[in-house]
């Protein structure tokens, strides 16, 4: 292939990654760019998971053989099996150089001898392999694997020096996928407590509803108010009350665990909520009172005031996200004004929807509040 040819091939990989939208997918383009530009019958993206110690798996693609998949679901190996990831790689830069890609063949005649990728290459009918390291912010982040089918042409040196190349370049499409999936985790997570925020609920519960209209899907809102933020941070300190939320967005998170397709958020300051989409509006209630148990057995803090809203319960048509909210939020006030230690449910205070405290409530509070204003309910005389 001709340098004109390689150039192309190199602005085909980073279109093609630049487009991927998950990491794995970043991957997957990769792999599949750096077979097509080096000419390869085979190519693997791997990540170096130092926590484990091993080298695991992202993408395979081109000839497949035994148990390589595509996607593996944890095709990972020891790193001590590769010496070369932690002894050659690192002595390239570590003394001044830069890292270079490195060329194995099956018969051990490569530039690392000795090594297991020998042993993998005849056992997998293939003559050659290129392995490229993968560097991020100067440490080695994973490998660029290419092989060739044992009737295939040997690599030579620029064929790993080219490998070198591609790999700085997948390496620069990692980390812009990296960074933007760090920019839309900040976008929807709670600095605080790592769950969920109020934009991640309601992109959620939109969908969510979607589904409620189009099979009627039940969704279920809870809502929490932790009692007793404001005493901590003027007895104890603020560190104290943060503290508080931290523990009992744990708490939420273990309870919401138990409901599939569940997100759990904190909305701001001392008010919780727990979305779920699919259980029955009785599994939601039994957790909403596992909660209750749990907050109140809090070392800080007087428990939590919780209301829940769910299609599953009688409580009239739900056709906007900001009707839920209501219906959970008047809820919550009726647990907070009761100052009850179990949740208050939509839809279960009366005979119908006319005579349900709660739905006065958010029926009152929907009128006078602004059309898209999902505001607390308070002050409100009911």
């Amino acid at each position: 292939m001709g340098d004109d040819a390689r150039l192309r091939t190199v602005v085909a990989l980073a279109q093609a990654m630049a487009a991927a939208p998950t990491l794995r997918d970043v991957a997957r383009a990769a792999a599949e760019g750096a077979r097509t530009a080096m000419d390869g019958s085979f190519a693997a993206v791997s990540v170096w998971e130092r926590e484990r110690g091993r080298l695991r798996v992202l993408a395979n693609v081109g000839e497949l053989r035994g148990d390589e998949e595509e996607f593996p679901e944890d095709e990972s190996y020891p790193v001590h099996d590769f010496p070369e990831i932690t002894g050659f790689l690192h002595r390239r830069w570590t003394d001044g150089g830069e890292p270079r890609a490195w060329l194995e063949t099956a018969d051990g005649s490569g530039d690392v001898p000795g090594t297991r990728r020998a042993a993998v290459l005849r056992r997998r009918g293939r003559g050659c392999c290129v392995v490229a390291p993968i560097v991020l912010h100067g440490r080695a982040w994973g490998e660029l694997y290419v092989a060739r089918e044992a009737d295939r042409p040997v690599f030579d040196r620029a064929d790993a020096d080219f490998a070198t190349v591609l790999a700085s370049v997948i390496a620069a499409g990692i980390a812009q996928t990296e960074r933007l999936e760090e920019v839309r985790r900040l976008a929807f997570t709670d600095p605080l407590t790592g769950l969920a925020n109020r934009r991640a609920v309601d992109v959620r519960l939109d969908e969510a509803l979607e589904r409620h209209r189009a099979d009627g899907t039940v969704v279920s809102l809870l809502v929490c108010d932790v009692n007793g933020l404001k005493t901590v941070n003027d007895e104890l300190g603020h560190e104290a009350g943060d503290r508080l939320l931290e523990r009992f967005a744990s708490v939420l998170s273990l309870c919401g665990a138990m409901l599939p397709e569940t997100l759990v958020a904190r909305l701001g300051g001392d008010e919780f909520c727990l979305l779920a989409v699919g259980p029955s509006a009785d599994e939601v209630v039994r957790v909403a009172d596992e909660i209750c148990r749990r907050a109140a057995e809090l070392e800080l803090g007087e428990g939590v005031a919780c209301g829940v809203a769910s299609t599953g319960d009688p409580i009239g048509p739900v056709r906007s996200a900001r009707r839920l909210f209501r219906l959970a939020d008047a809820a919550q006030y009726r647990a907070k004004a009761a100052r009850t230690a179990k949740p208050v449910v939509a839809g279960r205070e009366g005979a119908d929807d006319a005579e349900d405290a709660v739905i006065r409530l958010a029926d009152e509070a929907e009128a006078a509040r602004p059309a898209g204003d999902r505001r607390r309910i308070r002050g409100l005389d009911v």
